[in-house]
């Protein structure tokens, strides 16, 4: 296997929405840092963003990954939590299991995992009810 370039490990309460979005704002800065393109920076953002807001929303706790190897960037968001019932239906775009609170927060509007899919070139998931989630997710760095 390749040496990855970079790798840092963040930890995510659950529950914790008044720190949500500081790890993705991290990792942006740590991307933009490295001098990675702006396109990339971006979709790489977005995903993670929506995979820690997921991760705030319905686990106990969680983590993400970051690792940069010589032709693409992989994110590993992995949490301890209810886990989906359902992959099929929680990737179509407008699914949610979001809460009232959850929503009055603005979220929930079920497009979390599809933005995650669509701005990955490779999107992989696995789900125990009961236990958690994690996804693998690779950003090319080649344009």
């Amino acid at each position: 296997m390749t040496e990855a370039l970079y790798s840092q490990k963040f930890e995510i309460q659950g529950g914790d929405f008044n720190n949500a979005g500081m790890i993705s704002t991290e990792i942006k800065s740590i991307l933009k840092e490295l001098k990675i393109p702006q396109p990339i920076v971006r979709r790489t953002v977005i995903a993670t963003f929506e995979g820690e807001m997921n991760v705030v929303m319905y686990a106990d706790e969680g983590s993400i990954e970051l690792i940069i190897l010589p032709n693409f960037i992989n994110i590993k968001i992995e949490d301890k939590g209810q886990g989906i019932k359902d992959i099929s239906k929680a990737i179509q775009e407008g699914f949610s299991t979001a809460t009232e609170e959850m929503r009055e927060k603005g979220f929930g509007a079920g497009m979390g995992l599809p933005n995650i899919k669509r701005n990955s070139d490779i999107f992989n998931i696995e789900s125990e009810v009961g236990k958690g989630t994690s996804l693998d997710l690779k950003f090319n760095l080649k344009i």
